[in-house]
């Protein structure tokens, strides 16, 4: 997936995310960029680099430390006909905004009985960096999976990013746009293709036969070194890239299981009512007949990220993790939850 050392023509996550909001931005003057040092500074990540000098301060608007307010205000602007895009610095900052986005953005299309539409995209990093702390280091995708009428979209790679990033824009429903700080300085090739796959489709990116290794975001780039370790084992992993958490594929999910009768869901958010119990749940009960074992979960530790460099990757999925969880599974293993 990470193509930076093949490819003299890769780029950065965070340039692919950048091209996105500049071809749109070119496309369309109803689409806007609000958030906290989105302009002169060029977004904390970079994201926005470039976009105040060519589009101006009235397209490119730097906010005071509000995230309520200045995501409100993206509501607003969504209902009189523009296309917001929120840059919330983390995902750790969008508690302060989740009023605007569930008591505004998620139910005005409905309670209105569909005369609004929230053409909304807000954007967030979010994920366990590098010693970040606790406070910076969390991973909230299900607290907004629980709310009807939102999108969620989780990109893995710079290609994902860009395009992803377009259709969000393009969409006329909120869209939570999920990134990973890790990820912003992988990179890849992004083919700016007239025809991209649909925005909530998950994706294969890796065919095998044996284990079915379901994971988003960064951890879709564990699960791939994994299923290279694997390989070398004569195991063969599918590992399959959700790109979306609302809606999930099943589709693609249920068809891999079907095929190889055992799955691992990896996430990096904690076990406990992380976004894997859903997937292990739906998993569970739609390919229940299909399952040769129990569903494995391989998950973050139940606790606040530890500041410690050590702690910190010790509380976190790695790919030893999830090739020990694969193997304890496939050997018919007992225990339903493998090593965290």
């Amino acid at each position: 997936m990470n193509s930076e050392k093949t490819d003299p023509g890769a780029i950065y996550y965070w340039q692919a995310l950048n091209r996105a909001l500049d071809t749109e931005m070119a496309l369309d003057d109803a689409v806007f960029i609000l958030g906290e040092d989105v302009g002169l500074y060029g977004g904390s990540y970079r994201v926005t680099e470039g976009l105040y000098a060519k589009y101006g301060e009235w397209r490119v608007r730097d906010t005071p430390i509000s995230e309520g307010s200045f995501t409100g205000l993206g509501v607003g602007a969504a209902l009189v006909g523009m296309r917001p895009v929120v840059e919330i610095m983390t995902v750790n900052f969008a508690l302060l905004a989740l009023d605007a986005i569930i008591n505004m953005a998620a139910k005005i299309p409905l309670m209105s009985g569909g005369q609004f539409t929230v053409p909304l995209v807000v954007r967030t990093p979010g994920g366990v960096a590098k010693q970040l702390a606790a406070q910076h280091s969390q991973r909230l995708e299900h607290t907004v999976m629980n709310v009807p009428g939102l999108r969620i979209v989780v990109p893995a790679t710079p290609q994902d990013a860009y395009w992803q990033l377009r259709q969000a824009i393009a969409s006329n429903d909120p869209v939570f746009f999920l990134e990973h700080e890790i990820l912003y300085f992988t990179k890849g090739v992004v083919k700016e293709t007239p025809s991209p796959i649909p925005l909530h489709r998950a994706v294969i990116r890796r065919p095998g036969k044996d284990v079915t290794i379901v994971a988003y975001s960064r951890m879709v780039l564990v699960a791939q070194e994994a299923a290279q370790r694997l390989a070398q084992a004569g195991i063969q992993a599918e590992v399959i890239d959700l790109r979306s958490l609302k809606p999930i594929d099943w589709k693609t999910v249920l068809a891999s299981v079907e095929k190889t009768h055992h799955a691992v869901v990896v996430e990096e958010d904690c076990g406990f009512h992380g976004a894997g119990a859903e997937i292990a749940a739906t998993i569970g009960q739609q390919a229940f007949f299909s399952l040769d074992a129990p569903v494995v979960r391989v998950a973050a530790l139940d606790l606040p990220t530890p500041y410690n460099g050590a702690l910190e990757a010790a509380s976190i999925p790695n790919a030893d993790k999830v090739v020990e969880a694969v193997q304890a599974l496939l050997s018919r293993s007992d225990q339903p939850n493998v090593g965290m």
